[in-house]
């Protein structure tokens, strides 16, 4: 069956409802829609967001209000949901949602941005190793196994319009790029890779310097599918029209 998979860091769910969010949520065509960078519990959430007609809706928070956190909207209602990854320290940051699906594992993810120092940067190394590890017991169900979100992390200089001034920046530094290295070797796809080859096609751009208008922008944000599935996809594009964040959605359609 032909399944649209959206995703999109909206930098504030509530920021982006007085944006149009709701009409985005109707309209888009997805049967699933994840969302990283929710800074909302659902309390804090109006009804139309916290329980949209026709959705079902799954929301991990994180404890610090105001931060992280991650929700999908699904038009099927799944097996079974997972909450985080397992692991308390990176749990109480509303990062993870698993939905289970008869073919298909579905992860929303917003992984760790590594600023702040090298404490930070050694979290996020070691989140992105849990996940991993968590990606292999997935993978022996047998199951398509699809991963979204914010990864914070640009892969190769293709991915970025300023490779060489960020080369000591998080998001593009060698340890953080090889462990992406590492993740294509255990078992991944990156589904825009598998459409297009060039470079200048990038998911988040800088608000306080404008550089969504001159497209000086970073490709963090990615759908990635095991490589035994990766003949399930059909497409994968960025909607780079779609405004009121400092990221864009991108989009995959597969037969799941």
């Amino acid at each position: 069956m032909l399944t649209k998979l959206i995703s999109w860091n909206v930098n504030g769910l509530r920021a982006v409802e007085k944006k149009g969010f709701a009409d985005f949520l109707q309209t888009c065509g997805a049967d699933i829609l994840a969302l990283q960078e929710t800074k909302a519990m659902p309390q804090q959430l109006s009804e139309a967001l916290r329980a949209p007609q026709g959705w079902h809706a799954y929301f991990a928070s994180a404890e610090r209000k105001g931060y992280s956190g991650v929700a999908v909207y699904a038009r099927r209602e799944p097996l079974s949901v997972q909450y985080g990854l397992g692991k308390e320290e990176f749990d109480c940051e509303g990062r993870t949602l698993i939905l289970e699906y008869p073919a298909f594992f579905f992860l929303n993810i917003y992984f760790p941005n590594g600023g702040q120092g090298p404490e930070r940067i050694d979290f996020k190394l070691r989140f992105y190793d849990l996940f991993l590890q968590k990606s292999k017991e997935l993978f022996k169900t047998g199951k398509t196994v699809i991963v979204c979100g914010d990864v914070n992390t640009a892969h190769q200089p293709i991915d970025l319009a300023r490779p060489k001034e960020n080369e000591k920046n998080t998001g593009f530094l060698p340890q953080e790029r090889a462990w992406l290295d590492r993740f294509f070797t255990e078992g991944y796809a990156d589904t825009f890779r598998c459409f297009v080859k060039d470079g200048g096609h990038y998911t988040w751009w800088d608000y306080k310097t404008g550089a969504r208008k001159r497209n000086v922008g970073w490709r963090i944000d990615y759908f990635f599918i095991d490589e035994k599935s990766v003949g399930k996809l059909k497409s994968a594009r960025m909607l780079s029209d779609v405004m009121g964040s400092d990221h864009c959605p991108i989009e995959i359609e597969a037969d799941l």
